[in-house]
């Protein structure tokens, strides 16, 4: 009786040391896929270079909009991840300087963007998916409206239009409607 006790609780033992390791081994295999660059950061890095910023921005409908170039640097971090984009110029006779990091979640399966600029004191983050049919991505966030006092909900497309071009577009959200914020052309120059 004592041995197939000792028998039974080796084989207990064994069974949920093998399963844990194997469940280990699986765990540690899904840690090392999600820190893994995959195919949308290999299109992120697409746009590693210098581009020219057209930036065109309606304040109120039916005014004239304000429109300014200034430029961009990006560049992949953090092991192959994350795009960083570094813009700067001139807004309205004052320095502007802007950074962008997007990266993509392999385990969501969405990209994510934050925002920070000298124009402001706030973090803006957006989500969303991408449409390779259109090669656009289409985030959804929400930030800051300092006329406003409030936060506000704004979406965003970033269009991948050729290795050369790129177009963003903002739209702000105000009861259901999609008002157009700010478009810029980027276009590549080196």
């Amino acid at each position: 009786m004592k041995k197939i006790l000792a028998l039974t609780t080796v084989l207990l033992l064994s069974a949920t040391t093998t399963q844990t390791f194997a469940q280990s081994q699986e765990d540690m295999q899904k840690m090392m896929d999600y820190m893994k660059p995959g195919d949308m950061h290999k299109m992120l890095a697409g746009s590693t270079g210098k581009w020219k910023e057209e930036m065109t921005m309606w304040t109120a409908p039916g005014v004239e909009p304000m429109k300014m170039e200034i430029t961009c640097e990006m560049k992949m971090i953090l092991n192959g991840m994350y795009l960083e984009a570094v813009s700067s110029g001139n807004f309205g006779g004052m320095p502007f300087e802007g950074r962008n990091v997007v990266g993509y979640d392999n385990i969501r399966k969405i990209f994510q963007s934050t925002w920070v600029d000298n124009m402001g004191s706030g973090i803006t983050y957006f989500e969303g998916p991408y449409d390779e049919a259109t090669k656009t991505v289409t985030f959804a966030g929400k930030m800051v409206e300092p006329s406003e006092g409030r936060e506000i909900e704004v979406k965003e497309t970033m269009q991948f239009v050729d290795e050369n071009t790129q177009v963003m577009t903002m739209y702000k959200i105000a009861d259901g409607k999609e008002v157009k914020m700010m478009q810029i052309k980027l276009t590549r120059q080196s």
